[in-house]
């Protein structure tokens, strides 16, 4: 059994700061880091960075309340952590309610932070929600005074301590009283599983408890789900509250009112929440793949909530493909290392070393990424149900060549097929509801997937791909530049945003292919924004603050490893001048990659995979065009600043 970590384990006098000097954002985030890796907890300043950028590039954890908890997982971390620091001023922080954030709490966590140390950072969390521990917090003028505040009240909440009732404990008994037979279940999930899920848990919780609403929150955070919902539990709830920012399991409230929101709903407005779960204002939810069915004041729902939800489908089986993808290319373009044709047995250069990477990195990993992907957007429609029919189409697709494009019909033809599938069985009677999920829709929605794909899918898509494949290698130099124009464009136009990843996962199919040219004028055109906005922060100082003079040193390192989210705080800072920038510097890079006729057959790594890139020298010189064609256009279109 672990033994309890105490938050004075974690948060100590050395990673303190009182007051903090930052003004900025960026300047906050550097000057916590700063302080962790002055007290040793930190292996890489750069790398812990990165982690929390593109934590903040998710949503910003600025959670309103005056509080503001960046936070990440990442082998940068040496011991699990937490660094508080106090503003006096307060800073931007692009918090949910548009004020100032005054007391941070960065918490740093190991990639293998055990579940002792999760539990631990969850209970600050809920700390935080105490009015009483945020005002005494903003007034502490000591070290000292924080550690001793927040230990008194971890021993309060463990029950160690006696704790008064408060004076106004009447009424809410009344209120209490006269709402008994409202009960309500709720789920709360963010990406990183760390703070905000629990706090919204403790939210809802808290305010639950003074409007007399039983309630109970399941949490799915870092260390698993907590406090499940049992069946009972749902059966007997009036309404369900979601608040979530990943996937969390539906299935199980067909025919309740689910309302679903963001976690950060349930951190800043638990009683709207809650008043909307006693009302039933929500859409009931069918077991029917996921989807709803709405009241009538919701019939038609617009069309950008339709496309979020195709958006949402697709990047659920992105998301789990990409570690296939990463993983395998690092694999294969090792193997590439020992020649491109070394893991043929028949050819002169075959190396066995090469054939094992080859075989691991393309015979497995590769080979699952289509069925992945198919199986995840299943999955993301149907639920559970959807997986199995998901994963045998994204089999079809890889076997009949109809590649990335293939995958992604087999994922969306499954999880509807099984959707049908449930309408079309529900006049079956109740005993018979255990057999569908394990006999029937698994039986019927693997078949039909299956026969569609066959007999409709895959041979006209097989053709498209093969067409596309002879026409990128065959294209001339023209043509070869305007793809990389378009691509690198993409790149920096909304950094991790939709169009990012389109032209992400467009080079992930080409590769998957035997076309490497496109991945590369994309790397190239993904590392450029962060290289470029460095080398200005470096030759045009006076465009920029102090601030984002010392993030731009940050910013080479992020560039140098293809992280095009190094770009992010500058681009949030001045929108209107960084991105036309950036954008136009992306697009030489990838223009010239293309003209170059440079090669990639890896997913990721920027500089790392410079070995097995085709036409190194070229490629390099790309890179650095684009960026000195950002730093140029930067120059140009912004201002000086004034401090």
């Amino acid at each position: 059994m672990q033994s309890q970590i105490r938050i004075a384990d974690l948060l100590r006098a050395d990673t303190i700061v009182i007051p903090m000097e930052s003004t900025t954002k960026d300047a906050a985030l550097d000057e916590l880091i700063d302080r962790l890796d002055q007290a040793g907890r930190l292996t890489s300043k750069e790398e812990m960075k990165a982690a929390i950028l593109a934590r903040e590039a998710q949503g910003s954890t600025g959670i309103g309340e005056g509080i503001a908890i960046p936070h990440a997982k990442t082998a940068a971390v040496k011991q699990p952590s937490i660094c508080f620091g106090l503003s006096r001023e307060g800073v931007d922080f692009d918090s949910l309610d548009g004020q100032k954030a005054h007391l941070f709490f960065m918490i740093a966590a190991t990639a293998d932070a055990n579940q002792a140390h999760l539990e631990t950072l969850a209970l600050l969390s809920q700390m935080l929600m105490d009015d009483d521990v945020r005002a005494k917090l903003l007034q502490a003028q000591t070290g000292e005074e924080v550690l001793a505040l927040l230990s008194h009240k971890e021993r309060e909440m463990n029950g160690e301590e006696a704790v008064e009732e408060p004076a106004g404990n009447a009424s809410a008994q009344d209120s209490a009283d006269s709402r008994s037979a409202v009960k309500v279940v709720a789920v709360t999930a963010c990406p990183t599983g760390i703070a905000h899920t629990y706090m919204a848990a403790d939210s809802l919780a808290k305010k639950a408890a003074e409007l007399g609403i039983a309630l109970k929150v399941e949490t799915n955070g870092s260390g698993g789900v907590k406090n499940r919902l049992t069946e009972q539990d749902i059966a007997e709830a009036t309404a369900v509250i979601v608040a979530a920012d990943k996937q969390v399991e539906m299935e199980r409230f067909a025919g309740k009112n689910v309302i679903e929101v963001r976690v950060a709903e349930g951190i800043r407005n638990p009683e709207g929440l809650l008043e909307r779960a006693v009302k039933q204002d929500g859409p009931v939810y069918q077991a029917k793949a996921g989807t709803r069915q709405q009241s009538s004041a919701n019939e038609s729902a617009p069309k950008q909530k339709r496309e979020s939800y195709f958006y949402k489908h697709l990047m659920n089986g992105v998301s789990n493909m990409l570690p296939f993808v990463v993983g395998g290319g690092i694999i294969i373009a090792l193997s590439f290392m020992f020649g491109i044709k070394a893991s043929d047995p028949n050819d002169p250069s075959f190396n066995p070393l090469a054939k094992m990477l080859m075989d691991i990195g393309g015979g497995s990993a590769f080979a699952l990424m289509i069925p992945v992907l198919a199986g995840f957007i299943a999955m993301s429609i149907a639920d559970r149900p959807g997986f199995a029919p998901g994963m045998v189409g994204g089999m079809l697709a890889t076997s009949a060549g109809a590649g990335f494009l293939g995958g992604l019909i087999a994922g969306f033809l499954a999880g509807y097929v099984v959707v049908l599938l449930r309408k079309a069985l529900a006049w079956l009677p109740a005993s018979l509801e255990g057999i569908k999920p394990m006999l029937l829709y698994p039986l019927l929605g693997i078949l039909i997937t299956g026969v569609v794909m066959i007999y409709v899918v895959s041979g006209p898509v097989a053709a498209i791909n093969a067409a596309l494949g002879e026409w990128l290698k065959n294209m001339n130099s023209g043509n070869a530049i305007l793809l990389g124009l378009v691509l690198g464009a993409m790149m920096s136009f909304d950094m991790g945003g939709p169009l990012n990843k389109a032209a992400f996962t467009f080079g992930i199919a080409m590769i998957a292919e035997g076309t490497y040219t496109p991945h590369a004028a994309i790397m190239a055109a993904g590392m450029t924004p962060p290289l470029g906005i460095a080398l200005a922060t470096t030759l045009f100082k006076k465009k920029f603050t102090a601030e984002e003079r010392q993030a731009g040193k940050t910013a080479y390192v992020l560039g140098a490893t293809f992280i095009t989210e190094g770009a992010i705080p500058f681009a949030a800072a001045d929108p209107t001048r960084v991105i036309p920038s950036i954008m136009v510097g992306s697009a030489v890079a990838g223009g010239l990659s293309m003209f170059f006729g440079c090669t990639l057959p890896a997913p990721h790594g920027g500089l790392f995979v410079l070995p097995v890139v085709g036409h190194a020298g070229l490629y390099v010189v790309s890179i650095l065009v684009g960026t000195v064609v950002t730093a140029l256009m930067l120059r140009m279109l912004k201002k000086d600043v004034s401090e």
